[in-house]
């Protein structure tokens, strides 16, 4: 006997709605509404140290920076996503009246988890690459120092650079930033690490 799954399609619209009235956040990928998971303390302390840090060195610059419950839209692909951090130069771009989700990130990181690595460093980095003003593309392991960074060159074209000790420098391209891998951790106990 064959289960048939029931599939429902929705529009961006329709995610809105539902999202707004939502106990728990959720991402839309061109039809399709994707629960997200919880992230672990460690993800947070990782996330939370990376946009701290990017706060206080941008303090009077034209940039603002985003965490977790701002909401962009990729248009090109249908995808509305929560990314981790995100760094917009200048006015950020809505769309429609409100002010929960944006469009023009130029820097987003990602805090890996077991259960995102490959969606963050596949699909997810190609949707962003549609983005005109994005740039700049870091991914943070959580269970271990690794950093992977992506610094946009040219058109189409996309330098990569790898960080795997404590006391490595993560040098910003397009931001006047650094900070060591062991302030980006800071806090974060590996042992800690059950997470899926």
């Amino acid at each position: 006997m064959q289960l048939e799954i029931q599939k429902f399609y929705y529009t961006p619209e329709e995610y809105l709605d539902i999202e707004e009235k939502a106990e728990y956040k959720s991402e839309y990928r061109d039809g399709e509404i994707v629960p997200m998971t919880g992230g672990t303390t460690n993800h947070n302390k990782i996330a939370l140290n990376l946009a701290a840090s990017l706060k206080i060195a941008l303090r009077r610059k034209n940039y603002d920076v985003y965490i977790g419950d701002v909401r962009l839209w990729i248009p090109r692909y249908r995808q509305h996503t929560y990314p981790d951090v995100m760094v917009i130069e200048g006015q950020p771009i809505y769309t429609g009246t409100s002010t929960t989700t944006v469009m023009n990130p130029m820097l987003i990181a990602e805090v890996l988890s077991k259960s995102t690595k490959n969606y963050d460093q596949g699909d997810k980095f190609l949707y962003y690459r549609s983005i005109p003003e994005f740039k700049e593309y870091i991914l943070i392991d959580q269970y271990q120092y690794h950093v992977m960074q992506y610094v946009k060159t040219a058109e189409s074209q996309w330098l990569f650079t790898e960080l795997e000790h404590e006391s490595a420098i993560l040098s910003l391209q397009t931001i006047d930033f650094q900070i060591e891998l062991r302030d980006l951790y800071e806090q974060v106990n590996f042992a800690e690490n059950n997470e899926d």
